[in-house]
């Protein structure tokens, strides 16, 4: 292996970022996937993360800078440093594939650069990394065991199986009161889930050991709830709205009114000479929130009149009102 400063093509006083933006663009370049037709891309890309690997560590780097390991981590001296270094699995937070054993990827961000080689495919992968979604098990992952280069015979990491996608459709009043769902999974098994306080649309909940099988270990079940729309009530935020008809004799003379909410329905009062778009609120019975606390229901009245109806306009015959309502309006 040549030295790693010339195989990422940066000086030897390159900062991180210098460093890991020399990485991702050159893992870009010689990514295996991207070169079926060049079986060198792959020794090639494998020197790169073997360099990336060194120098993205800062005690291995300094270590090399200062003549104490060679470019594959094994140490110079004969005495004092027993174990080799370069054939040691390392953690997410020094190589952007260690999520790919099973560890979250921390320190590169190279989802665009995997959707770009993938394109999506309809491949599962694992939010951690490209776990076993990548298709096949281990014999078929190109990025298992890549914590210190591909080649070299180094055994295989473990990695778990892919994680399984569902989307759970969920009414409005279930969300708002967290009401147990019932989901079947891919393996035909029932379970009874938890909504978390919080839930709305697009909310995602992992179910640990719920995935795919593999060879560390099953994968997750990812749920995304589906906020279904409700034939009355709107969500606006925490709160919940409703358009609430009145008659007019309601409205003029106010009235108690049987009301829908999302725990039952209740009495509102609606006080006398009340107009169309007047807002009541309904202290909690909207959404629960993170916190266990609820948001509230807002009511608007809306005044519906009877259509051509004989006897109304008989009892108003001869009145009018004299306000200018209209007033604001004026320029």
């Amino acid at each position: 292996m040549a030295d790693p400063y010339s195989i990422l093509g940066i000086a030897r006083g390159a900062s991180e970022q210098d460093i890991k933006s020399a990485y991702r663009k050159l893992a870009k370049q010689l990514h295996p996937d991207a070169n079926k037709d060049n079986p060198g891309a792959a020794d090639r890309f494998s020197q790169v993360t073997q360099a990336y690997d060194l120098l993205s560590d800062k005690d291995k780097r300094a270590k090399f800078d200062r003549g104490e390991i060679d470019m594959d981590g094994n140490p110079k001296m004969p005495f004092g440093y027993g174990q080799r270094g370069g054939g040691q699995y390392r953690q997410a937070g020094g190589n952007p594939f260690g999520g790919m054993g099973g560890a979250s990827t921390d320190d590169v961000d190279l989802s665009d650069l995997f959707e770009g080689i993938f394109g999506g495919g309809g491949q599962r992968r694992s939010r951690g990394g490209m776990g076993g979604g990548m298709g096949g098990g281990a014999q078929d992952n190109p990025f298992v065991g890549m914590g210190g280069g591909f080649g070299g015979g180094q055994q295989r990491r473990p990695v778990k199986g892919a994680n399984v996608n569902y989307r759970l459709a969920v009414s409005l009043t279930d969300i708002a009161n967290l009401e147990k769902q019932r989901i079947t999974l891919a393996d035909g098994k029932t379970i009874d889930l938890k909504l978390p306080a919080g839930a709305e649309d697009g909310t995602q909940m992992r179910l640990a050991g719920k995935g795919e099988p593999g060879p560390a270990g099953n994968g997750d079940a990812i749920v995304t709830i589906v906020e279904q729309a409700h034939r009355f009530f709107r969500r606006d935020g925490d709160d919940v709205r409703l358009d609430l008809p009145i008659s007019l004799d309601e409205a003029v003379r106010g009235a108690k009114v049987k009301v829908p909410t999302t725990t039952g329905a209740v009495m509102l009062t609606v006080a006398p000479g009340s107009n169309s778009g007047k807002v009541l609120r309904l202290k909690g019975k909207g959404f629960t929130r993170k916190d266990g606390s609820r948001g509230d229901q807002l009511v608007t009245l809306t005044i519906d009149l009877p259509e051509d109806d004989p006897e109304l306009a008989r009892r108003l015959e001869g009145w009018s009102d004299t306000r200018n309502i209209r007033s604001r309006l004026s320029e």
